[in-house]
């Protein structure tokens, strides 16, 4: 389960970029450009492709590189299966020499796409027939969409939601309707309930935020903002401002925030002594691939799950995730485009499901907490076949909490300085819960820094 973890980040990580040409292996895709939709990919998939992306590839990985490749059968792929860089990416954009597809964040196509580094896909996905607005969630389509376009055919859907440990929260007296992020005044008090400290050194955090780690999180589901609908930074909204003196004082209540980090920092997150095994946590956020590092250890632990509540008081969760992207310069943008495509078929998908399966059924004891695509009807059709009840309550509740969430993802938005506004958002948390800025002006620097990058991209 640890390594079906590690693929999982992984398969977060990928772009890259170049110039069209027309020339190489594959189809004409690209030797007819439109204004409004880009080139006019088809769906003439022959001759070499090289792709980037899937370092440490686990069976959900390998089973769909299988069945895409069953699909190309015109096609010789060549994959340089490290992580993306994007150092390693500008470089080779600069030099020309680019794979035909890369996988990446989706917080970073809409950078790449302002640079005219990647090909819009509009015609792509038409090509293909693949209606974009039914195939995948909402939140997931906003992540790639910029200026009109769709620029990355998704993959995966990681919402966060907030893993409860039972023992913790029964031996304080606090209940799961306590653990509302939606009324800080009930919160509080719970979590002051649960922690415990050897000194002014944490021992049991009563609730890990994981404040830097989730940050848009906290900011979106408090009702802040971090980019407008035209991609331009909003990090001094006055919504953000309130969230992260929330953060803050969510922490403070629990010996501050460079103390919790030494503490955090300690656990032994993959392994056997993990914060729910050795109870160091009553309360965590954490996307959902964590449930299956749980689930090794499912007799050394008492779990339950409840969503992330906004300020509405309804469910809230954010859309992260990965994709793939079609540099500019790509020598074979057609054969990119269809094995993006089959890649996130629902045929791939289900091949994916049924290689978890085989994977978790010689695993005795294991739980099968199901695959998050990106797309709702694979998610379902995994679901209904693969995901059944174990005998475990909690993780049975805990599987439930992440499908129940899942719809209600929102996006972060999509901007030209979409990784410079994620770095000086955490440059922005990080000093606000020191305590060397407050909210405000931590804020209002980020701006100004996420505006100059901004300004460099978009004019």
């Amino acid at each position: 389960m640890k390594n079906s973890h590690k693929t999982l980040l992984a398969l977060g990580l990928a772009t890259s970029l170049g110039l069209m040409s027309a020339c190489g292996g594959g189809g004409e895709a690209g030797s007819e450009e439109s204004a409004d939709t880009g080139p006019a990919f088809t769906t003439n998939a022959t001759g070499n492709l090289s792709a980037w992306g899937f370092e440490n590839a686990d069976e959900v990985g390998t089973s769909r590189l299988d069945y895409a490749k069953e699909k190309l059968t015109g096609v010789t792929i060549k994959i340089d299966a490290t992580a993306f860089d994007a150092q390693k990416f500008t470089t080779r954009a600069a030099s020309g020499e680019v794979p035909d597809v890369v996988q990446m964040d989706r917080g970073l196509v809409a950078t790449y796409a302002a640079q005219d580094l990647i090909l819009p896909l509009d015609s792509c996905f038409s090509a293909h027939t693949v209606d974009v607005k039914s195939q995948y969630y909402p939140s997931v389509v906003d992540d790639v969409s910029y200026d009109g376009h769709v620029w990355a055919v998704p993959q995966f859907y990681q919402p966060p939601a907030i893993i409860l440990n039972k023992r913790v929260m029964d031996a304080a007296g606090v209940t799961e309707a306590d653990i509302d992020t939606s009324k800080p005044d009930v919160l509080l008090p719970a979590v002051e309930k649960m922690y415990k400290a050897n000194g002014n050194n944490p021992t049991t955090m009563g609730f890990d935020p994981v404040a830097t780690g989730q940050s848009a999180l906290w900011i979106l589901g408090l009702g802040g903002q971090l980019i407008d609908a035209e991609g331009v930074p909003t990090l001094d909204n006055p919504g953000n401002t309130k969230a992260l003196a929330f953060l803050k004082q969510l922490l403070d209540a629990q010996g501050g925030y460079a103390k919790v980090k030494s503490f955090t920092d300690s656990f032994d997150t993959f392994g056997a002594k993990n914060q729910y095994v050795k109870d160091q946590v009553g309360a965590q956020v954490n996307a959902q691939w964590y449930v299956n590092v749980l689930t090794p250890y499912v007799k050394d632990v008492d779990i339950a799950a409840v969503p992330f509540k906004g300020v509405d008081g309804q469910p809230f969760t954010v859309a992260g995730g990965s994709s793939f992207v079609i540099p500019k310069a790509a020598k074979n943008p057609d054969a990119a485009c269809a094995w993006a495509i089959n890649l996130t078929a629902q045929d791939a998908w289900m091949a994916a499901g049924a290689a978890r399966a085989k994977t978790i059924a010689k695993t005795p004891g294991a739980i099968n907490t199901g695959l998050f695509t990106g797309s709702p009807a694979a998610d379902e059709a995994i679901r209904t076949k693969y995901v059944k009840t174990s005998d475990n309550p909690g993780f049975n509740q805990t599987i439930s909490t992440y499908y129940d969430v899942v719809a209600t993802g929102k996006s972060n938005g999509a901007s030209p300085a979409g990784q410079q506004i994620s770095t000086e958002l955490q440059n922005a948390i990080t000093s606000s819960l020191l305590g060397t800025k407050s909210p405000e002006e931590a804020l209002k620097d980020a701006q100004t820094a996420a505006m100059r990058a901004y300004n460099q991209v978009a004019g």
